[in-house]
């Protein structure tokens, strides 16, 4: 039997600790398409849904909200939750994504979109799926292909607890 050595300072209890980051998404149809943006990532231009990293004390709703509209422009309303997925990036990095159902409402073309984002777009799967090669991750044609399946969630699957 082995004894568990205690650690002697919060500092290496932190470094001790294994987080992954925590992103959200929003699949947002219209019309046979989806919202997709081009951002620029290291160099390279890829395809991804509206989709960034959870802020300190924001929840996962009002994150995946922000997202859409700093790098699209477009305020939508979420409808349901499509699921949570796990992936592990090529370059050993873990993501955690929440990925959210959307209803658009409206456009706000002048609004500037955030630093990276080439674009929004809208595309049929079967251009998602040519376009294989320039997506961040297999996380968005999953997200599109659980919109699809007909995959949803009631929103308040998720939940802060006080």
């Amino acid at each position: 039997m082995t004894s568990a050595i205690p650690l002697q300072n919060s500092e290496l209890a932190e470094a001790a600790v294994w987080r992954p980051h925590v992103t959200v998404a929003t699949v947002v149809p219209r019309d046979g398409r989806f919202l997709l943006v081009e951002e620029s990532v290291r160099g390279r231009v890829v395809l991804n849904q509206p989709a960034g990293h959870l802020d300190p004390g924001e929840t996962l709703h009002e994150a995946a909200l922000r997202e859409t509209l700093e790098e699209t422009g477009w305020s939508v309303q979420l409808t349901c939750l499509l699921g949570v997925q796990q992936w592990l990036a090529p370059d050993g990095e873990h993501f955690l994504r929440f990925t959210f159902g959307a209803e658009a409402l409206g456009h706000d073309a002048a609004r500037p979109l955030d630093d990276g984002i080439v674009r929004a777009l809208w595309m049929t799967r079967e251009e998602i799926v040519a376009a294989a090669e320039r997506l961040r991750s297999p996380m968005v044609l999953a997200g599109v292909d659980d919109w699809l399946a007909g995959r949803r969630l009631p929103l308040d699957a998720i939940r802060g607890v006080s």
